[in-house]
């Protein structure tokens, strides 16, 4: 017996008849990050039990490493919600969809011999540089001829995309998975990315560039927080779609100071250097991006090794809890209407004008920071 005022640890028996839920849920009384993973399955089931809308961000190009298909199952199963999405991610989904693999590499070949066989590298894979040309060229003519000459909201372009995919893919993929289950796709950088070498390589220049309104990108996630009962991020690593998804919380007024009530996130990258993919879920607080009392778990691990048995184990006891899960409604098209709301409908104050006009006499300001307040 002790006399601590803390619940002991409990080495992790093995059983070979255990399934991946079982082993995570052992996890939790082990340590380390072993502990956080374990904590993190139990914080995606508490998601799923909880009336929430939960969003994935996605960064870096981990379709390439293997996950279109563990997203794919996470978007047809509704284990998620809604999806932020760097470009490389959804054009390497456009890229395996269309029937091109990625190809096991080596990390040490001679990349000037790459380059000659005309193969891109990420890391220790590979991927056919005439095929993503060839697929550069079809999104260019796609958007040019397909689509009306307006902006788009990235959210519109990648449904229609998908819509499109959907009748030719070889695969199913992210996009058309998300076209079909009427998950929105957000990719607020998407000019970094093949997509934005493909729109600007447009052949007749006096065509004016295809446009994207990313501020329409926000707005609708905004709307999508506010008219939640609750939300819940899951960050795939960090970058722009994790702080996307993450500053939905602060655009709407300011003095609700919700914030996110789930959070999980998986990263190889550490806070100390100021970077946003190691920042804290607890620093994010400061910043009103997460709610107080918000259940969390950061698991500080490569995501090739920790998302698939995450999300194998969500799968598994999920199973349950999404018969009788309450989930949000999404009706895409040119307009996104959410659980009944449009922003035709829709419009919010990004702050209090008398707490602005009080922090400019306070801070002592320029006078000309008071533009644009009423008197």
């Amino acid at each position: 017996m002790h006399n601590r005022p803390y619940p002991p640890t409990e080495p992790l028996e093995i059983n070979p008849s255990d399934s991946v839920a079982d082993v995570l849920a052992k996890m939790q009384k082990i340590s380390f990050q072993g502990r956080e993973l374990g904590n993190a399955f139990d914080v995606w089931k508490q998601m799923l039990q909880d009336e929430c809308t939960i969003w994935l961000g996605l960064s870096g190009a981990m379709t390439a490493g293997g996950f279109r298909n563990i997203v794919r199952y996470l978007i047809e199963h509704r284990l998620i919600d809604a999806l932020v999405s760097t470009g490389a991610n959804l054009f390497h989904d456009v890229y395996e969809c269309l029937g091109t693999p990625h190809f096991l590499g080596d990390p040490d070949e001679d990349d000037l011999h790459l380059r000659e066989q005309r193969l891109d590298r990420v890391y220790d894979t590979y991927l056919d540089e005439n095929v993503f040309r060839v697929i550069d060229h079809w999104v260019m003519h796609w958007a040019y001829t397909k689509l009306e000459p307006r902006p788009y909201a990235s959210r519109e372009f990648f449904h229609e995309l998908g819509r499109t995919l959907s009748a030719s893919a070889r695969q199913e993929g992210i996009l058309t998975a998300a076209c079909k289950a009427g998950i929105p796709v957000y990719c607020p950088a998407v000019a970094d990315s093949s997509f934005g070498l493909a729109l600007a390589g447009r052949t007749d220049k006096k065509t004016p560039p295809f446009q994207f309104d990313l501020v329409r990108d926000v707005e609708e996630t905004a709307m999508i927080f506010e008219f939640s009962t609750e939300t819940a991020v899951i960050y795939v690593g960090g970058g722009t779609p994790k702080n996307f998804i993450q500053q939905s919380a602060v655009i709407v007024d300011h003095a609700q100071e919700r914030g996110h009530k789930y959070g999980i996130q998986i990263t190889a990258d550490a806070p100390h250097w100021g970077g946003l993919s190691g920042c804290t879920f607890s620093e994010a607080k400061s910043w009103g991006k997460i709610h107080p009392q918000a259940r969390m778990a950061t698991v500080r691990a490569d995501a090739t090794i920790a998302f698939p048995f995450l999300v194998t184990a969500v799968a598994d006891a999920g199973r349950g809890l999404l018969a009788t899960r309450r989930k949000p409604s999404f009706t895409n098209g040119r307009e996104l209407e959410f659980n009944g709301h449009t922003l035709a409908g829709w419009r919010t104050s990004f702050a209090d004008e008398e707490r602005l006009r009080q922090t400019i006499r306070e801070a002592e300001l320029p006078d000309l920071l008071a533009d644009g307040l009423t008197e």
